[in-house]
């Protein structure tokens, strides 16, 4: 790679480190190209001509949190002393990477009915990824004779994520909320979820 390149890329990089900093502590709506242009000490032209806008600066910040998070996946993948430790695993950290990036979803909020393919691509990704640590998990249980074999495990992974995604403060009255949590019920569906595990491991052993 050409030093030109490598100067492009190394840009590139800090004005998505600025930008997730921006759209962290006050969320998209309220972020401007201007205020990451100046957070960077550089000229809108030139911020624009690395990201044509500001939602397209958004997807690029996006595909790095999913990166990053599917990192810490892969580097857990077959180091699990147990069933449970992986579904508890998945849950905290799964809970701890929205918490951590609460703000920085508000873009999914305002945007429910309406999410561009390029989110909805990043998101399948995180579930395949999930699904596969799982699945692997429990395959090799079953392989050690430490499980029985009631399904396929992609199978009974999926159903473990349809329910835990399903979880809801409030029961039927969530209907009329929006899907995407509301900061103050995160800690109460996370403990729903870990009791999930409990019923769901017990079930499976």
């Amino acid at each position: 790679m050409s030093a030109a390149n490598e100067q492009q890329d190394l840009k590139r990089e800090k004005i998505i480190e600025a930008s997730y900093q921006r759209f962290l502590h006050y969320g998209y709506s309220k972020t401007t190209m201007n205020e990451i242009a100046g957070d960077l000490s550089m000229s809108k032209a030139l911020l624009y001509y690395y990201f044509p806008d500001k939602s397209e600066l958004y997807m690029a910040v996006m595909r790095k949190l999913a990166n990053d998070y599917l990192k810490q996946l892969e580097d857990k993948a077959g180091h699990f002393t147990d069933l449970r430790e992986a579904f508890l695993f998945q849950v905290n950290t799964h809970h701890d990477f929205i918490v951590n990036n609460y703000n920085f979803f508000d873009f999914f909020r305002l945007n429910e009915q309406n999410l561009p393919d390029t989110i909805w691509e990043t998101v399948s990704q995180i579930r395949s990824a999930e699904i596969t640590l799982l699945a692997d998990v429990i395959q090799t249980r079953v392989e050690k004779n430490n499980l029985k074999p009631i399904a396929p495990p992609l199978e009974i992974v999926e159903v473990f994520l349809d329910a835990l995604h399903g979880i809801k403060v409030g029961g039927v009255l969530q209907s009329k909320k929006l899907n995407f949590p509301h900061r103050e019920d995160l800690d109460e569906i996370h403990k729903k979820r870990l009791l999930l595990i409990d019923v769901f491991v017990k079930g499976l052993n």
